[in-house]
């Protein structure tokens, strides 16, 4: 799969205001959206996979459209690759996907020779992308639990914006 590497920008966190694409995938777990983000190889299909497994949806593999919308970063895959995976071994598959989708979670994938996520986090940490601050949670992406983690994360999103 490939989108030109020249209209590709990876967002920083100093771009309030933009809007564009990034080097991520993004799943639909729920009526939620999860960016998974990392460099090339570092699990970012894989773990897709088997959150689709569990019941997620494809929004875009690789590469996703971001955008401020609503007061929520909205994501959607571009349309040169909507629908589209590559799953290692086997080549580009179809599949289903979702449109778009607002944005609840960064998974922050780690290489394998980085240090490991923190086990008790004093303080949730964010990313800032479309001027917002988007909750991150920092995993190893070939992990077995990592599909879960990332659901119990959503989870506790959710609970602490009911208290």
């Amino acid at each position: 799969m490939s989108v030109n590497d020249a209209s590709v920008t990876e967002a920083r966190p100093a771009d309030a205001d933009y809007a564009g694409t990034v080097h991520a995938t993004c799943v639909k777990i729920g009526d939620e959206g999860v960016l998974l983000m990392g460099e090339s190889g570092s699990g970012k299909s894989d773990l897709a996979l088997r959150l689709i497994d569990r019941g997620a949806r494809l929004v875009s593999d690789d590469y996703t459209h971001v955008e401020a919308m609503n007061g929520k970063v909205a994501a959607s895959p571009p349309a040169t690759i909507a629908g589209l995976m590559e799953v290692r071994g086997i080549g580009i598959v179809t599949m289903d996907y979702v449109s778009h989708v607002d944005v609840a979670l960064i998974a922050r994938l780690n290489e394998p020779e980085d240090a490991p996520p923190e086990r008790f986090p004093l303080e949730r940490t964010t990313e800032r992308l479309c001027g917002m601050d988007v909750p991150v949670l920092a995993l190893a992406g070939f992990e077995s639990s990592s599909p879960i983690r990332i659901e119990l994360a959503l989870k506790s999103l959710g609970q602490a914006a009911t208290q």
